[in-house]
């Protein structure tokens, strides 16, 4: 079962350090917390069935202050059954682990301690906020999409900037689909219906079922529903509107998508332009890549640059542009200059295992910041919060925060700035 071993293997102990040692120089304008949320499954009875994100979150974090790494934690979501486990956020002043398939968040201190199992984005229907909630950064609305295995309905739910659930739209479908992510525009929610989805309570990729995408108004009413060719959509980079069109930045991959080896599909940024009566799909590139991320400020809004990973998780070779084929990678990160249609590769060594980076902003300009990720040190055994310029993206990294400790290959997190 290579989700519990390598890159994947989940640790043992919560650990705390203070004022962690650092190669290079920490941007004295990065102040607050890294964090990251990930499956830390322990005691699997039977590692042969055992489904990659099922089992106790974790969530990592680093607090960055003054030019300085002044802690790292990881804390188990202390939560009843499979805590969250996906992502983690912060709303309303408040910090979120996230889950989906009808699991409620969890409420996080300032240090990662478990305040509570939590209500936010909650409705009658018993649906909450799910993994990949929105924000606007314009109305400092959250968005979600949630659904619930066994219901034959999913909701759109909007929360506004103090916490309190505003608008809610119950959106009919034929089963439960697996909906993990979506998109939001200034005007629109775009979703996706695909053959993943429910069979009672058991996920998988169901052949019979037809591809579709939905436009719904953000404000709620009907959804215009569009059929398109078989695809397995992984997730959104961005949206936005242009004029009479949505144009959708995305992940995607052809089907089928199996949960329990989610490393065996081969994901690829795609484009699509929706208009009224039929969608374009371009691929933007056919390289693997996935876990796609944008500077939050653009957010729903017309933007340049989006920012993807390489990663452990699918361990296809990715070759830089112009390099030999031997040249390739299975640890990199990409930034995508989508005016220009070019890309700029940050490599990363054979087992330098890494995962999604966030944007911290350090400015103004759309790519005036840095990115933030995990990568595992194989010298030392432990990981390292590695901080890359934006805009000297294939040169050396700012700095390097040696973690005391190895952190396994997980799923989403944020970089939030002191409040």
């Amino acid at each position: 079962m290579r989700y519990l071993e390598g890159p994947f293997a989940p640790v043992t102990e919560e650990v705390t350090a203070y004022d962690l040692p650092v190669t290079g120089r920490i941007p004295a304008e990065l102040n607050g917390r890294y964090l990251r949320n990930g499956p830390n499954p322990l005691g699997v009875e039977d590692p042969v069935v055992h489904i990659w994100g099922m089992g106790q979150g974790m969530v990592h974090g680093v607090r960055l202050r003054d030019g300085r790494a002044e802690w790292y934690r990881n804390r188990f979501v202390r939560a009843p059954g499979f805590a969250p486990m996906v992502h983690v956020i912060e709303h309303a002043q408040r910090t979120f682990a996230m889950a989906e398939g009808g699991l409620p968040p969890a409420e996080l201190d300032e240090e990662l301690n478990t305040v509570g199992v939590c209500d936010l984005g909650g409705t009658v229907e018993g649906f909450t906020a799910g993994a990949h909630s929105k924000h606007d950064p314009l109305t400092g609305e959250l968005h979600a999409l949630s659904y619930m295995p066994g219901r034959d309905f999913v909701q759109h739910i909007v929360t506004d900037a103090g916490g309190s659930v505003v608008r809610t739209t119950a959106i009919p479908m034929s089963r439960t689909p697996f909906m993990h992510d979506f998109a939001l525009t200034e005007n629109h929610v775009v979703l996706w219906d695909t053959p993943l989805g429910f069979d009672g309570f058991d996920c998988g990729w169901l052949p019979e079922h037809p591809t579709r995408v939905g436009v719904m108004p953000r404000t709620g009413g009907d959804v215009r529903w569009l059929d398109i060719d078989p695809i397995h959509v992984s997730h959104t980079l961005n949206a936005y509107d242009d004029g009479d069109s949505v144009v959708v930045d995305l992940v995607t991959a052809e089907g089928p998508f199996d949960p329990a080896d989610p490393g065996a599909i081969r994901p690829m940024l795609e484009r699509w332009t929706i208009e009224q009566d039929r969608i374009h799909q371009r691929r933007v590139d056919d390289r693997p890549q996935d876990f796609p991320r944008v500077n939050e400020a653009r957010a729903t809004r017309p933007y340049r640059y989006g920012y993807s990973a390489a990663t452990a998780l699918y361990g296809i070779p990715f070759a830089p542009g112009g390099m030999p084929p031997d040249d390739v990678f299975t640890n990199a990160l990409v930034k995508h200059d989508l005016e220009r249609g070019t890309a700029e590769v940050h490599a990363f060594g054979e087992d330098e295992a890494v995962g999604e980076a966030v944007f911290a902003a350090g400015g103004q300009g759309e790519d005036e910041g840095y990115l933030l990720t995990y990568v595992h040190n194989p010298l030392r055994n432990a990981s390292d919060l590695v901080i890359l310029s934006a805009q000297d993206f294939t040169g050396e990294p700012v700095a390097r925060v040696h973690l005391p400790v190895r952190v396994p290959l997980g799923l989403h997190g944020n970089w939030l700035p002191a409040r």
